[in-house]
């Protein structure tokens, strides 16, 4: 890495407008929190060995700072899902209490969609299921488990369509969005659970980006790495 100070993007300046950091340092920090088991201390650690002094809690600022604007830029990016999905809960813990990360994925395993919510009821699965359809369009075919509140919520939404979504209750079929929680569960089990439900839900996208990323799911991109993929959406 180059202890260099880069000009920055327009988008990077306006968030961080006093800087004392290469941008290069910055950016692989942000990305590697995102994208491995890391802890903060970790990094601050791993920082050390290269010669740059960064306290875990500048890491963190960071990581809140830049992730939406990696997040707002994928979704320009990223490629269409299939109409047939596969939706599930995981747990994630908040202020030492869980809460519940709504995930669903595509036939051919690609993510569709996320969104953490404090509670599991019919409210957060509609949330849910309307921020999905509103980035994603409408499924054909939408795969449950046996959630009262998730078939409750699909029965309102499909009340207020000329073309009801196709619902299936079978459990079995959900185990490829149940495999792909884990990816997300590793990274975040160094966390630590965290402080506020703000701080999650936007440490939770730049994993899910990173994820994305990982599974092809960003256009005209096969060619570069997944880090390289990742600093194009901001630089």
């Amino acid at each position: 890495m180059s202890k260099t100070k880069k000009t920055l993007p327009p988008g990077i300046g306006k968030v961080l407008k006093r800087l004392h950091y290469p941008l290069d340092v910055i950016l692989v920090c942000v990305r590697w929190y995102a994208a491995y088991s890391l802890s903060l201390r970790n990094l601050e650690e791993m920082m050390a060995e290269r010669g740059f002094d960064v306290d875990h809690s500048t890491v963190h600022h960071w990581v809140i700072k830049l992730v939406p604007l990696f997040e707002k830029a994928f979704l320009r990016h990223k490629r269409p899902v299939g109409g047939i999905w596969r939706m599930d809960e995981t747990y994630i813990k908040v202020g030492g209490q869980w809460k519940y990360l709504y995930r669903a994925v595509d036939k051919a395993g690609n993510t569709v969609d996320f969104l953490l919510r404090a509670r599991r009821d019919k409210v957060a699965a509609r949330r849910y299921f309307e921020k999905a359809i509103e980035r994603n369009g409408e499924p054909e075919k939408l795969t449950i488990d046996k959630s009262g509140a998730n078939l409750a919520a699909l029965d309102g939404l499909n009340a207020e369509r000329e073309t009801p979504i196709r619902i299936r209750q079978i459990r079995y079929l959900n185990d490829i969005v149940e495999q792909d929680h884990r990816a997300i569960k590793r990274i975040v089990r160094p966390m630590m659970g965290f402080k506020s439900l703000r701080c999650a839900r936007i440490i939770l996208s730049g994993i899910e980006v990173v994820h994305m990323i990982r599974k092809g799911q960003m256009k005209g991109e096969n060619n570069r790495s997944v880090a390289e993929q990742f600093y194009s959406l901001v630089t």
